[in-house]
């Protein structure tokens, strides 16, 4: 099998295997930063990768989201405050837990589950994604662009708590991607005279902007919150951490479906880790043989949203590999990593680069079981170690550092200035709820949308038609809009019961 041919590749390379430890342990120490999520790391280590090998630098990347999905529970557990928005679920009862004296225990329940979700996940992406590229080799043009279309009404619709908002933010990375040079008829659109902005606006500045500047910000305007961690270096609280087989064998059932469940809602482009989280978590108490427990301090409560959260990792990168559609904001970033290295993703990515693929999935497979090792004897260590760094020291840092990578991506100031204006609109898009993910990953959509729709149209010969008559155009089609309606369906019901428990 391809798999375990790239298994032993990669085991056989010490400098690749520090490269992924090197990812897992700083991953997880950046989820367990409240604010500071891995997409932030990920944007802000993404210049790095200019000056490494293309498997290296994908690994490094790819490893560091996974771990930093599991370093968000971390903070969860022992501060209340989630490192990622997928780890709100696991506080809900990881906290309790905490304060009960067991965030030992608690992490320990969060690490294993979150190292079966992955592992499910990536399994899965690995056993399917051949079959999905194989499918998609044979789709023509017209089915692409239903696929776009559909794809940014997902995610503009299902991210974020406003359906109005997430679309607003989904037109609004269009419209920035087209500043340039059309490349059909090589003219310039909203360049508005400024030499600078023929050659568009560059993904890198835009993403540090976006989520590591926005996120310093809004930690600035939040300051001010100390965190405290419990004590639990005496005999009695050792003792009272240790993780026996009885206490989680009841999680079981809920990790393996969990893991199910994420990995199902990785593949949908959007969807992602904290919607998986929840609807685990949902799902888990509704079976639960206790549930008057959950939310009190009930293992399963960490157990069923980890698993779900990290299970979301591999099979989102199902639709980026195979279509060049990134199912999260992680892989939007992936995305700059591909081109920077000249590596075409979509359908023929398996034909071309088919070894490197298989290889980032064993980088993957290995990531997990060091973060899994790390976190397992060492995530106590991450939370107290992440207590002792001082915010005004740690944010004026990573301030300093996104004007530093923001600049070495092409040299050039103007970068800077685009680093800059998209921190203010990813710190507003945030405080008035408008979506950043939704805005980037429609960003780095719309240049492929848009060339499908043109190949498309030169295709037809009845017009907007095209989308029509082919019948899995339609269906893309017909599903993009059935989510769009599903979604305001479901928010007009939670308005309508919150409306009630007012009343």
């Amino acid at each position: 099998m391809e798999i375990v041919a790239a298994l032993a590749s990669v085991l056989g390379d010490p400098i690749l295997l520090l490269w992924v430890f090197a990812a897992s342990v700083v991953g997880m120490v950046v989820g367990a930063i409240p604010g500071l999520t891995a997409s932030a790391a990920i944007a802000m280590l993404l210049p790095l990768t200019f000056y490494m090998e293309p498997l290296a630098a994908l690994a490094f990347l790819y490893v560091i989201g996974k771990s930093g999905r599991y370093g968000g529970s971390i903070a969860a557990i022992l501060f209340n405050t989630p490192g990622t928005a997928a780890s709100a679920a696991t506080q809900i009862d990881g906290y309790p837990l905490a304060q009960q004296g067991k965030a030992s225990k608690a992490m320990k329940v969060a690490t294993i589950s979150s190292v079966i979700g992955d592992y499910t996940g990536e399994t899965l992406l690995i056993v399917g994604v051949g079959v999905i590229a194989a499918i998609a080799l044979r789709l023509g043009p017209p089915e692409l662009f239903a696929i776009y279309f559909a794809a940014f009404v997902v995610i503009g619709s299902v991210i974020g708590k406003s359906i109005t908002r997430g679309l607003a933010s989904a037109a609004l990375g269009v419209l920035i991607s087209m500043i340039g040079i059309d490349p059909i008829s090589s003219k310039e659109r909203f360049t508005f005279g400024s030499f600078d902005l023929t050659n568009g606006i560059s993904l890198v500045p835009l993403m540090i902007g976006i989520f590591v500047l926005g996120e310093v910000f809004s930690q600035l305007e939040a300051r001010g919150k100390k965190m405290e961690i419990v004590d639990e270096s005496d005999d009695a609280a050792k003792a009272r951490n240790r993780l026996t087989w009885p206490e989680f064998r009841p999680c079981v059932p809920h990790v393996i479906r969990s893991s199910l469940i994420g990995s199902f809602i990785g593949v949908l482009p959007g969807m992602g880790s904290s919607i998986a989280a929840f609807v685990a978590y949902g799902e888990g108490k509704r079976r639960a043989k206790t549930p008057e427990e959950w939310g009190k301090g009930a293992l399963e409560g960490v157990a069923a949203p980890e698993a779900a959260n990290n299970a979301v990792s591999g099979p989102s990168m199902a639709p980026l590999l195979t279509l060049g559609i990134p199912g999260s904001t992680i892989g939007a970033i992936l995305v700059g990593v591909f081109l920077i290295h000249g590596i075409q993703i979509g359908p023929t990515l398996f034909i071309t680069s088919r070894d490197l693929v298989y290889s980032l999935f064993a980088c993957g497979l290995i990531g997990i079981a060091m973060y899994g090792l790390v976190g397992y004897f060492g995530a106590a260590f991450v939370g107290r170690f992440v207590t002792r760094i001082p915010t005004d020291i740690l944010y004026p840092i990573v301030f300093l550092t996104s004007f530093v990578t923001a600049y070495a991506s092409r040299g050039s100031l103007f970068d800077v200035l685009v680093m800059v204006l998209a921190g203010f609109a990813g710190w507003l898009m945030k405080k008035y709820d408008f979506n950043p993910a939704a805005f980037v990953i429609s960003f780095v959509l719309a240049g492929g949308a848009e060339l499908t729709f043109r190949q498309a149209m030169l295709l037809s010969e009845d017009g907007l038609l095209i989308f029509v008559t082919r019948p899995v155009a339609l269906g893309f089609l017909i599903l993009g809009f059935a989510a769009l309606f599903l979604r305001a369906r479901s928010l007009n019901r939670q308005a309508r019961e919150a409306a009630l428990k007012d009343a």
